[in-house]
């Protein structure tokens, strides 16, 4: 009896119930393509660009859907299938994330603004390892680390959005409104002299970016879609909770009650990430490119630098008083925080997960816990270094970690496809049209990041 009823696909609950993985991808994009890299392309080289923030959410939600396609069939992450693929997959996922997101430009970008609105913008460095500490302690404190994750992305993405949306439509002209619009429909533009990795970090940061986008199968599944909810959670160590940790996950029969199930399942996903993930990814950025636009596009002293923050908070402080220009900076710096904070969860996931396989040959083990926490600090104590030895300011690490996430991408696109191709049976494998669209995104990534690269070495 146990057998038969793991083998039946649970009912889709109702919409509500299913909101949370898609905030926290959201989050994850947030602080980096939405706040940082597409203001400050806006904000030097105009809005004309923007449809490349539109292209690049739209490309993140079918790549982000056929993620959660294997997942909800599957109850396990897309990892554990990209190694029955091949045994070398997860030696090259621990050291793409590794080395992609090492370069802590996300929590450095943090405490400069609130460097700034305290005065001691000298001392950024100093407060940026105490916030990389502070993200230690939360992850590690928490007793259910995707409930701890989950909460605080809920709350600060529900606060900060609708506050730079007011902020950007007060601080707005009718002109600023119409540069917008013609920017969102002037596909294949790019200025002259914009460089190219800088559109390319942005473009891989509308939404998540990197192999982060792949974290989306740990969330869904801890989150209980489809046969995810067979699956373990990981705990704080603090907990001393050891119970075995499964990471092979149990199909469904492939029967008309179940396929009946899995629409409805298909149906709720993909309207949650739809409404959270790319409508509010692709409002937040227009509304803080529009922000930057309407408030410091050709101004000097905005190259190469996040500087143009700064200045945007002193003009919206010239029309509406310090107390607001403050207030979008410390906004800023808590998105910002929270990016980083998701950022260390999931490349801590992804780390742990694929160095767990690596070891093990019966997909199961009590060990999750201790390699993510390992993970964490790891990167914490590196992050850590980079700042006492001022290894770069927080743009340029910023867009290293973009370009090499960029390149990740690419990978990672077409491997999903081919997963979800071959392993999945042929009633839930993708329509045309989603191979279509991942296709496209596998070719874009890939011009783009040959070009970027290519250079740089010939």
């Amino acid at each position: 009896m146990e057998n038969r009823a793991i083998n039946i696909l649970p009912k889709a609950p109702k919409f509500r119930a299913l909101l949370g993985p898609s905030f926290i991808l959201l989050g994850l994009g947030l602080g980096s393509g939405e706040f940082i890299l597409w203001p400050y392309l806006t904000s030097n080289w105009g809005m004309g660009i923007i449809w490349g923030a539109i292209l690049g959410v739209t490309f993140q939600f079918f790549i982000n859907m056929e993620i959660v396609r294997y997942t909800l069939a599957k109850g396990e992450s897309v990892f554990v299938g990209f190694t029955k693929l091949s045994k070398i997959l997860p030696s090259w996922f621990i050291a793409s994330t590794f080395l992609a997101w090492i370069w802590p430009g996300i929590i450095a970008t943090s405490a400069t603004l609130i460097a700034e609105v305290f005065n001691m913008g000298k001392f950024w460095n100093v407060i940026a390892v105490v916030l990389l500490i502070l993200i230690g302690l939360i992850l590690t404190l928490g007793p259910v680390l995707y409930k701890t994750v989950e909460k605080i992305s809920i709350i600060l993405i529900s606060l900060s959005v609708p506050a730079i949306f007011a902020l950007a439509v007060y601080l707005s002209s009718k002109q600023n409104l119409v540069d917008l619009f013609w920017g969102s429909i002037n596909f294949g533009f790019i200025p002259e002299g914009l460089p190219l990795a800088s559109f390319l970090a942005a473009f891989a940061f509308a939404g998540a970016g990197g192999n982060l986008n792949l974290a989306q199968s740990f969330y869904v599944k801890e989150k209980g879609y489809g046969m995810g909810k067979y699956g373990d959670k990981i705990t704080s160590i603090l907990t001393n909770k050891t119970n075995e940790f499964k990471l092979e996950g149990i199909s469904f029969k492939m029967n008309s009650q179940n396929l009946e199930r899995f629409k409805n399942w298909w149906k709720v996903v993909n309207l949650e990430h739809l409404i959270i993930f790319w409508f509010g990814g692709i409002v937040s950025i227009l509304m803080l490119s529009l922000l930057a636009y309407s408030t410091v596009y050709g101004k000097e002293g905005l190259m190469n630098s996040v500087a143009f923050i700064i200045t945007e908070s002193g003009v919206i402080s010239g029309y509406l008083g310090p107390f607001f220009g403050n207030l979008f900076l410390i906004i800023g710096g808590f998105m910002l925080f929270n990016t980083q904070l998701t950022v260390f969860d999931a490349t801590s996931r992804i780390m742990a997960e694929n160095l767990l396989i690596i070891k093990i040959n019966n997909w199961k083990s009590s060990g999750l816990p201790k390699i993510y926490y390992s993970f964490l600090w790891l990167q914490i104590f590196v992050g850590i270094i980079i700042f006492l030895f001022d290894f770069g300011q927080p743009l340029f690490l910023l867009t290293v970690s973009a370009v090499l996430n960029a390149v990740a991408m690419f990978i990672h696109i077409g491997l999903t496809l081919f997963l979800n191709i071959k392993m999945l049976e042929k009633e839930i494998r993708p329509s045309l049209f989603r191979i279509f669209m991942i296709a496209s995104a596998f070719c874009f990534f890939g011009y783009f990041s040959y070009k970027t690269i290519v250079p740089l070495f010939f």
